[in-house]
Order: structure tokens, then C-alpha cells, then sequence
């Protein structure tokens, strides 16, 4: 008997434990529950806004299934989303007074979050886009946020969620401080999210395309966990340089791009001139990004971010609905980057271009390079010849493979030393012909895809 009471007394003092999110030692990458997590994130900023239940269940359980961990969306959305109510009738905010949230507007929020969390998906929850505190040259607003009301609406949003294990928090929605006064009321938001979690929050900042991302403004803030860029959805810019950059400098952080160039998306908004975006360019960027030291990677699809549907005006020329653009080819070819990343140690991985002999081509045929300890992968995004310099890794023979990121077949190659430099040639080259290069210490016995 008094075995069994000690048994239920231990019990009674069982907490169950929550995942949490954290920077990782090293300060460079994400940790969800002590362990490395890799961001594979798609963009929805309209899911609470545009989609019923049933809507966001489809749309959930196929993102899961093709590999996304992390969904960003908006509580008070972009497209109207003060004054256009949810599909169930309801408006984010009484009188569009951010201290008052309407109830029934957010108890839908509080359904996708639960159901994304079902699926194993985050959210990366921005609380409003930033049309709300002010308009620029785009966006309908109402302009509705102060620093006094911001501390109110974050407080209690964050409150309502501090339990939640799933959210990544994000400020801003696509804009530039445009001084003191707006990264006041950001920072109101932020300061208000962290007392509100006692300290737990991850959080970040949503900006426009800048040469240092969020941390221009906010670098120096205690809130501030990782850095974020958004590249302005052209075709080949050099993001690479801005992420490692990021990773180089001071006070260290993780950083991602946040906003590539969306598949399906007019080329820097001038389809007439430079076409639509196709899953080379959204693969390219995810890629390039990570082994110049991203801990993750932005997806975005131009139809589904805005979740085009019969009911809704297009915006910027979507060429399908949500539902139908989820099986466009780049979606599908985020999740061989994440098996890729995945398949071998995460956290010791560091971008290193003295890798390669070739390491200053330009964004078209760059080649870029990154390894761990006992690895490395070189990409090369028009299939260029390289060379890889020896003793990089660990290991004395090195097995090599060719990994193809349009379908995830991997060709085995003979076995290296790790004692003389290796040439090698990408079985195709040419536009939209891009290759990752694979090395890794034999005596490891990683496991390829």
C-alpha cells in the first residue's frame, strides 16, 4: 500500500511538458522542445480571413502532408481585414478599436491554430498587417493602432495564447518604421508579448525589402529572437549576401528569409516584361538562402497567399484558386529541401564559400557552399562545374552523391579521398538545371533521402 502512495504522490508532482521554442546555443537556429527545428514555411496571410473551417482543415492537413512545419498568417488581415468580415460574418474588432477584439472573430482563430497544431504545423501569427498603424502607398487600413492601444491588443492576444505551443510570433506586415514613432508602437507590441508569456515568446519582424532586414530597426531590442527578409519578388537577387551577412554579424541570431519570390507571382510585379515566377526561381532562393546560412526557408505560392477564390477579387493576376495552386511544382520540391537539411546534423552547419574554388558567380549560375563537422552541400543553380578543396570535413574517405531538387533522386557516386581537391560536373547544366553536391564522411554512415 504504501508503495502505491508513494507511486500517486509522484505522479500528482508530473507536470506534462510543453514544446517550447528556442534559440539554439549557438544563437544561429531555432529548437522546438530541446531539439533542432527546421522552418519549412509556407504563406497564408488571408487564412483567418478567408477561409471557413472546412477550408482551413483542407488546407492544414496538405500542407502537413507535404512537409511544411510553419504557416505565417494575420489576425487583422491585409485585404480589407477591418472592415470585409471572416466568411462567418464577423469583423476582427468592435468599432475597430484594437481594444476591443470581437470574441467570435477570433474563437475562429483559435479553431485553425488548434487544427494546424493537430497537423503538426506552427504558426507564425503576425497580430496585424501593417496598414494598421499606416497605409504607405498600399493598403486600405484604417490606420487604428497607437503605442497605448497596441500595449492593450498584444497583451491580450498574447495572453489568450501564452499556452499555446504552436505560435511563432511576428510583427510588422510589410512595412518600414517610418521613425521613432512607429517602432514605438511595434515596440509597445513586442515588450507587451513578452510580459504577457513571462519571457517565452519567439519574435520576429515582417519588413519590406531592406539591405539589413528587421534588425535595422530592432536589432538592438531584447524581444527581437531571429532577423527576417523579404526580397521583393524579383528574379535573382543576391539575398545570399544580405543572409550571410546577417549570420556574420553582432549580436548573432538566427535569420531566414521571410519573403521570397512567390511561385506563380509576376516577376518584380511586371509580368509583361519578365513573366510569372516559376518553381526554379522559388527553389533557387530556398537554397541559396539556407546554405548562406538561413536556419529555414519561406515558400509562398501568389494564389494561395491571398487564398484567391470565386468570391474574392484577384489581386496582381493569380492564375488559379488556393485549392488548386497547392500542388504547383515548387510546393512540392520545399519538402526534398527540408529531407535534405535534415538528413544530416543541423546545428553545427555553417555557410563556408572557401569550400569551392568558384565562389563569386553571380545570382544566375551562383554556387554556393555550406558544411557541418562531417558534411558539406554545394548547390549550384545552373549546373556549373566546381571544385571542392580538401580536408574541409572530417573523414579520410568521403562518400559523394548528386541530390536533384526538382524530384529527390539521389545518384550515388564512388567514394572520395578527402586528402586531394575533387572536380566535379553536374550531370546537366543550363537554366533551370540546378544540382546539389553532397559529401560526407564515409565512417559517419549518414543516410542519403
Amino acid at each position: 500500500m504504501k508503495r502505491y502512495l508513494l507511486l500517486i504522490l509522484a505522479l500528482a508532482f508530473v507536470v506534462p511538458s510543453k514544446a517550447q521554442f528556442a534559440v539554439s546555443a549557438n544563437k544561429h537556429y531555432l529548437l522546438k522542445d530541446g531539439k533542432p527545428f527546421f522552418w519549412l514555411g509556407d504563406t497564408a496571410w488571408e487564412l483567418f480571413h478567408r477561409l471557413n473551417r472546412e477550408e482551413a482543415d483542407r488546407y492544414l492537413k496538405h500542407r502537413s502532408e507535404q512537409g511544411f512545419t510553419v504557416v505565417q498568417a494575420v489576425a487583422l488581415a491585409e485585404l480589407d481585414g477591418l472592415n470585409t468580415p471572416n466568411v462567418y460574418g464577423e469583423k476582427p474588432l468592435i468599432d475597430n478599436d484594437p481594444t476591443k477584439p470581437n470574441e467570435k472573430y477570433f474563437k475562429h482563430v483559435d479553431y485553425i491554430i488548434n487544427k494546424a497544431k493537430e497537423y503538426g504545423i506552427n504558426i507564425a501569427l503576425l497580430p496585424t498587417w501593417g496598414d494598421k498603424l499606416f497605409k504607405s502607398s498600399w493598403g486600405v487600413g484604417p490606420e487604428v493602432f497607437t503605442v497605448g492601444n497596441a500595449e492593450v491588443y498584444a497583451t491580450w492576444l498574447a495572453k489568450r495564447y501564452q499556452n499555446y505551443t504552436n505560435i511563432i510570433w511576428v510583427l510588422g506586415g510589410d512595412r518600414q518604421p517610418r521613425g521613432e514613432a512607429d517602432m514605438a508602437v511595434w515596440r509597445a507590441m513586442g515588450e507587451a508579448i513578452m510580459k504577457a508569456t513571462a519571457g517565452k515568446a519567439i519574435i520576429t519582424y515582417h519588413c519590406q525589402p531592406n539591405q539589413l532586414g528587421s534588425a535595422e530597426w530592432f536589432g538592438s531590442e531584447s524581444w527581437f529572437a531571429f532577423n527576417m527578409f523579404q526580397n521583393g519578388h524579383c528574379r535573382d537577387t543576391p539575398v545570399y549576401d544580405k543572409i550571410f551577412s546577417s549570420y556574420s554579424s553582432t549580436p548573432v541570431r538566427p535569420v531566414l528569409d521571410g519573403e521570397p519570390i512567390y511561385e506563380d507571382h509576376p516577376v518584380c510585379f511586371n509580368v509583361n516584361d519578365l513573366g510569372t515566377s516559376s518553381a526554379y526561381d522559388v527553389r533557387k532562393y530556398a537554397y541559396l538562402d539556407l546554405f548562406s546560412g538561413a536556419f529555414g526557408h519561406t515558400y509562398g505560392c501568389h494564389d494561395v497567399w491571398q487564398m484567391y477564390n470565386p468570391k474574392v477579387a484577384p489581386l496582381n493576376g493569380p492564375h488559379m484558386y488556393w485549392y488548386d495552386a497547392l500542388d504547383l511544382p515548387g510546393a512540392k520540391q520545399m519538402n526534398l529541401v527540408r529531407q535534405l537539411m535534415e538528413s544530416h546534423p543541423m546545428l553545427d552547419r555553417v555557410p563556408d564559400q572557401t569550400i569551392l574554388n568558384e565562389s563569386n558567380n553571380g545570382p544566375a549560375d551562383r554556387i554556393q557552399a555550406t558544411r557541418g563537422k562531417d558534411f558539406l552541400y554545394v548547390y549550384t543553380a545552373a549546373g556549373q562545374p566546381f571544385t571542392v578543396i580538401a580536408g574541409k570535413i572530417s573523414g579520410d574517405k568521403l562518400n559523394a552523391y548528386w541530390f536533384d531538387p526538382r524530384s529527390g533522386k539521389v545518384t550515388t557516386l564512388e567514394p572520395v579521398s578527402n586528402k586531394q581537391n575533387n572536380r566535379y560536373t553536374p550531370p546537366s547544366t543550363g537554366y533551370g538545371q540546378d544540382w546539389v553536391f553532397v559529401l560526407d564522411d564515409a565512417s559517419k554512415q549518414y543516410k542519403m533521402l
